[in-house]
């Protein structure tokens, strides 16, 4: 570990500050649409198999989605990209409230969610993409730290002005007003990236050119598992021990833990290989969520969960930067199938802890979410086995 990489130099870059306020406007509807969605169908149909097939329809539109629109970015650059995904986005949502207010069939509105879902904008592709191409060498390890940092204000802030909204009107018009907003932002997010940087490399390479590129993919999707496990293990464990309160304060310590994270890796330049950190941060967020499963006190639970979610975003980083490394001029498409990845591993996670929690008790999907982060730093290590010295 070296000197430190202050972020007001960063942020001196012509444009990054422009472009990271304006990125978090255009990801207010990561967090707010599958929430937003499962609300209003429910409310409107009285349904919460259709609700959840609703929320379902959108996850698998933007794991989907984002390998495409990676491939187009890296042929095309980013603003046609941004242009035509902002007005399928939006328009998506808003007419899945029309659809859903107004009684249409069921099939109408779970469509118009992987509409939605597939047309949701590369925001945090696109700053990993321009501010990668601007910094250099150990500058990334800061840009995609921020990177990381204001996708999750973003995934933070977003439902807590949607919840505002609702208490003043309605959740129909508030997820309208969002994705409206999150659209606006998205167009002139676009309009921010330098012109040099939104066009595509001179050279196109290929995603799977690496083997190492499939590997890197599994250690992500188990990085998703292990998110997902513990989306699941939260709230049930709040409510097994009779304080289902308590959810809202375990997810935010979450979070508060992966913006501190971001902040905190991006601030310092690291002298050890990409690929042994990757290991590292995978290692101690297994050991970490493991001590979950004999923690009985809830204030040091939620200290210890905030502690995991400090190393989620520095992985997520050191991620980033291998896509770097394995897939040089097919970078957008490369980080498309990284969400799609964290994407897919949440799904399996969510789905694994739920089961393993309904039959061995509220504190078997935390191990379940140990046991998938340690399977990632195996595997990262085969990363560090196949590198170069």
């Amino acid at each position: 570990m070296g000197a430190s990489v202050p972020y007001h130099r960063l942020l001196r870059v012509p444009g990054v500050a422009a472009q990271g306020v304006l990125g978090f406007l255009a990801q207010l509807t990561q967090q707010v649409a599958p929430v937003g969605t499962v609300l209003v169908v429910q409310q409107e149909s009285g349904s919460l198999a259709l609700a959840g097939a609703t929320a379902a329809a959108f996850s698998v539109g933007a794991g989907m989605g984002r390998p495409v629109q990676g491939r187009v970015m890296d042929r095309r650059g980013a603003r046609p990209v941004l242009a035509v995904t902002a007005l399928l986005h939006v328009a998506g949502l808003v007419a899945l409230v029309a659809c859903a207010v107004g009684g249409w069939p069921w099939w109408c509105v779970v469509a118009l969610a992987w509409v939605a879902g597939l047309g949701l904008p590369p925001i945090s592709v696109s700053m990993r993409i321009e501010w990668g191409r601007r910094l250099p060498g150990e500058g990334r390890t800061a840009a995609y730290s921020l990177v990381y940092l204001v996708q999750e204000l973003a995934m933070l802030i977003g439902p807590l002005a949607f919840g505002l909204m609702i208490a003043m009107a309605s959740a129909s018009l508030a997820l309208g007003l969002v994705a409206v907003a999150a659209g606006a932002g998205t167009l002139a997010f676009s309009r921010a990236l330098r012109v040099g940087s939104a066009a595509p490399p001179p050279e196109r390479g290929r995603v799977f050119a690496d083997r190492r590129m499939p590997v890197l993919l599994a250690v992500v999707l188990l990085l998703g598992g292990a998110l997902g496990a513990l989306q699941v293990g939260l709230p049930a464990l709040a409510i097994a021990r009779d304080a289902p309160a308590a959810t809202g304060l375990l997810v935010a310590a979450l979070s508060v833990g992966g913006i501190a994270g971001a902040a905190i890796y991006g601030s310092r330049s690291w002298g050890s290989r990409v690929q042994a950190r990757l290991v590292a941060l995978m290692l101690v967020l297994g050991i970490v969520l493991a001590s979950l499963v004999v923690i009985e006190a809830l204030p040091v639970f939620w200290a210890v969960v905030l502690a995991g979610g400090l190393v989620f975003n520095p992985a997520l980083t050191t991620s980033s930067l291998l896509v770097d490394e394995y897939a040089p001029g097919a970078q957008a498409e490369a980080f498309g199938w990284i969400s799609t990845a964290i994407g897919m591993g949440a799904a399996a996670g969510s789905g694994a802890a739920g089961v393993v929690g309904q039959h061995f008790g509220a504190s078997a999907p935390f191990l379940a979410a140990s046991v998938s982060a340690l399977l990632g730093a195996a595997l990262a290590g085969a990363l560090l086995r196949r590198s170069p010295a």
